[in-house]
């Protein structure tokens, strides 16, 4: 059986581990240099500079104020921290998926499987990984940690994650990435998956609350996950269907012809918006079509994120 198949007949995520595994090694063949470095020193005091010293640490902009050389410490630091958050409420649950495989993922499987894949390359380098999941609560927190315990103990929560069978219907995206921004204390790398499909909530609520998880000079990376076929063209037989809310449960009776292009404008502006606030803040938006090639779009990320180190 080839590689293909063993991880088409992977269903429902029964192997988490074995899945991120085969599909990291199809990245990093070859590889010379990680795509994740830690964040190699952090100011944490001046000092006066003694004549004969290096230069290369001189704050030019306080001898600027003050009209006296002092140079910058730093404190090493070795190891990177890592946080994902991952949004758990019904509409990341769609399309409806039977058996999860890699051939066949919906929004939340290829959440999970992102994350148990950059989990993989991070365990590799000894790096400190935490997890958050939210929907209409904050569900599940984990802090930043490196043991291979810890490590067992999230890829099962992600596993039972993939397999929920009644999700939270409601999400409340912007309170819970603000909890979220208050917990990580020190400066970490951060993957938020989500579909950014709030309930009743204004978009402008959303975007403070990404811009909040750039505190403390952390690295944000979204990896906004969508359906792109029915999403965001609305591509549905023009037939008479009724299309249900799955958060909020309300329901209209329409042909998808009559609202296709209505539809189409009002969603793509709302991801050009996303997409503008995203560069305004320095987040790395990464736009996921879940019904495409997974390795495809990893080793994509993946790759790029090299060429920038």
């Amino acid at each position: 059986m080839n590689l293909q198949s063993q991880l088409n007949n992977a269903t429902l995520f029964q192997n988490l581990e074995l899945l991120a595994s085969q599909v990291v090694e199809g990245f990093i063949s070859g590889i010379h240099k990680s795509p994740f470095h830690g964040f190699s020193a952090e100011f944490a005091e001046h000092k006066i500079y003694n004549t004969g010293e290096s230069t290369k640490h001189i704050d030019w902009k306080l001898f600027a104020r003050t009209d006296k050389l002092y140079t910058k410490r730093y404190e090493e630091e070795t190891n990177l921290r890592c946080h994902m958050i991952l949004d758990s409420s019904a509409s990341m649950y769609y399309p409806r998926v039977t058996n999860l495989a890699l051939g066949d993922l919906n929004k939340i499987g290829f959440g999970v499987l992102a994350i148990a894949a950059l989990m993989n390359i991070l365990k590799r380098q000894r790096d400190a990984v935490g997890l958050s999941i939210y929907a209409d609560a904050y569900e599940f927190y984990a802090p930043e940690k490196g043991s291979e315990r810890h490590h067992q103990m999230l890829l099962a929560k992600l596993s039972e994650i993939s397999q929920q069978a009644q999700p939270a219907q409601k999400t409340e995206t912007y309170t819970y990435l603000h909890f979220i921004a208050e917990k990580i204390k020190r400066r970490s790398l951060i993957f938020l998956f989500t579909d950014m499909f709030e309930t009743g909530s204004d978009d402008e609520k959303l975007f403070d609350a990404l811009r909040h998880l750039k505190y403390n000079k952390h690295e944000v990376v979204l990896f906004h996950l969508l359906d792109a076929d029915k999403e965001a063209h609305f591509n549905f037989e023009n037939t008479p269907k009724r299309f249900i809310d799955v958060e909020t449960g309300e329901h209209i009776d329409l042909y998808a012809d009559t609202i296709k292009e209505a539809y189409e404008k009002s969603v793509g502006d709302y991801f050009e918006a996303l997409k503008m606030k995203c560069a305004q803040y320095r987040i790395k938006y990464v736009e996921v079509d879940v019904r495409a090639d997974f390795s495809k779009i990893f080793n994509t990320y993946m790759t790029e994120r090299q060429k920038f180190l």
